[in-house]
């Protein structure tokens, strides 16, 4: 009996066909922009407070829906991540990120 192996998640890119062979932006040591400053001072004041780990927000990041997570850059995923946990744990209520 054989067993599939399950289909690589939205975030793990490596086995993924369409992406084989494209270009790899240079920009790998650009520092972030103002907007990725705030994005990851959030991130960790929510870390030092004790509201998120980095386990969690990786968990909501590799739960956005595929369309989305490509749709979205690097810091758009943190926050997307950030706010689902925050709503999830009811920090947030769901109705004020509308």
């Amino acid at each position: 009996m054989t067993e599939e192996a399950p289909p690589p998640a939205t975030h793990d890119l490596g086995g993924a066909p369409r992406f084989r062979c494209t270009a790899v932006e240079p920009d790998d040591e650009a520092p972030p922009d103002e907007f990725g400053k705030r994005v990851d001072a959030l991130r960790q004041i929510l870390g030092r407070s004790g509201l998120m780990t980095v386990d969690e927000m990786r968990r909501c990041i590799e739960a956005i829906p595929e369309p989305e997570y490509h749709a979205l850059g690097y810091y758009e995923r943190w926050l997307r991540a950030i706010s689902a946990l925050m709503v999830e744990k009811g920090v947030v209520p769901a109705e004020s990120l509308r």
